[in-house]
């Protein structure tokens, strides 16, 4: 097997591993993040078009997902949101490499859209925003299983779709901006601390 390879699949499964432990700031290693990132930049520059192309979900999945990962961190002035960040290309590459996300992942959209098309006769991206608001807020939040606990599986999916959003959005270059983080930035030269005024 080649050595590229096996590396490349050992840093994406670590990183499911800590993903499933807790947010990405908390637990994840950033070196990680930024090498599922890296990967794909460079397919994404090697494309003739520039394009990723999903490594599990199909077509129309991965436009729910893209659809999701905007509502969950939509742009704003100040930045680029979730799908600008590359949160879905992210949360695909990390799915492709983990079976239990391809439960839960797949599972849920799946779900979404037939329990939106039995509620409103579509799928999700053919219902109004009202609509799409109303069942996201049916998954959203966990004290809803308090009054219906068959939805577990569904706010499962939403919990795990939420913290790889932001997993994804948080690791990357435009997340990473929005931080202001500097951590990651060196000097050629230390000049020292600024003086303190008045002292």
């Amino acid at each position: 097997m080649d050595k590229n390879f096996a590396s490349r699949r050992d840093i994406l499964k670590s990183l499911c591993t800590g993903v499933a432990v807790g947010s990405v700031l908390q637990a994840i290693p950033l070196e990680a993040a930024e090498y599922a990132h890296r990967l794909i930049a460079e397919e994404k520059a090697a494309s003739p078009n520039a394009q990723y192309m999903p490594k599990y979900f199909a077509a129309e999945q991965y436009k729910l997902l893209c659809a999701l990962c905007g509502t969950i961190l939509p742009g704003d002035a100040d930045s680029g949101g979730a799908v600008e960040a590359g949160a879905p290309e992210y949360i695909d590459l990390l799915t492709s490499e983990n079976a239990e996300y391809q439960r839960v992942l797949g599972g849920g959209l799946i779900w979404l859209d037939s329990a939106c098309d039995d509620r409103y006769g579509h799928a999700y991206l053919e219902c109004t925003p009202q609509q799409q608001a109303e069942m996201l807020d049916q998954i959203a939040y966990r004290k809803n299983l308090e009054h219906n606990p068959e939805m577990s599986h569904a706010i499962e999916f939403f919990a795990l779709l939420r913290k790889l959003t932001a997993d994804g959005f948080f690791t990357s270059k435009i997340g990473i901006e929005y931080l202001g983080y500097v951590g990651n930035a060196y000097v050629l030269k230390f000049e020292g601390c600024p003086p303190v005024p008045g002292v």
